[in-house]
């Protein structure tokens, strides 16, 4: 992954948008667009990333380069939310919930118990 830029603007309309954390993988060879949201997630939230990734594969990449992916990091995400904004077929736009403070050791190995059962 390459840094490319924080909050960088893109002007849709004579209004100004504001990416996060924009990134290129050049393995994938495609951009990678970051939002960070302190609450929990809105459909509102999706749209935007979505406006966001199509900014950049409409007006940015290279017609050689993949199609943008979309990284939306939150503090409270519902599935429902996500399931039912996003396209079944959705491959591009990503929405995770983050903690602020690590898993106390007990919590941390249930959760790695538990994932390497389900695997």
């Amino acid at each position: 992954m390459t840094f490319v830029e924080r909050q960088k603007r893109i002007s849709i309309d004579d209004e100004n948008f504001f990416v996060d954390l924009v990134f290129y993988n050049r393995i994938l060879r495609c951009f990678v667009l970051i939002e960070l949201k302190l609450g929990k997630l809105t459909h509102k939230d999706l749209g935007q990333l979505q406006m966001y990734v199509n900014y950049f594969d409409r007006e940015i990449k290279d017609a050689s380069e993949n199609p943008a992916i979309g990284i939306l990091l939150c503090s409270d995400k519902k599935e429902t939310i996500v399931r039912y904004t996003l396209p079944k077929e959705n491959k591009t736009i990503f929405a995770s919930k983050y903690r602020i403070y690590l898993p106390k050791k007990e919590e941390w190995n249930r959760a790695m118990r538990k994932s390497l059962m389900d695997s």
